[in-house]
């Protein structure tokens, strides 16, 4: 078991990583991205992760 000190780096390690991923989630559905997006899964996977990367370009500026 790992001690309580690294048990808890690793947890706000990871709480970073999912805070990232519920913000980029709450975006595309507070534009409502998805619901006017008409094409094929395979497509719309790059065109969402662009608008991702374009949104946290913008937030670190």
């Amino acid at each position: 078991m790992p001690r309580p000190r690294r048990q808890k780096t690793v947890n706000r390690a990871h709480a970073k990583i999912r805070v990232r991923g519920a913000r980029a989630i709450a975006t595309l559905k507070t534009r409502k991205l998805l619901d006017k997006l008409r094409c094929c899964p395979r497509r719309a996977t790059p065109i969402v992760q662009a608008v991702l990367v374009l949104q946290h370009v913008e937030a670190n500026r």
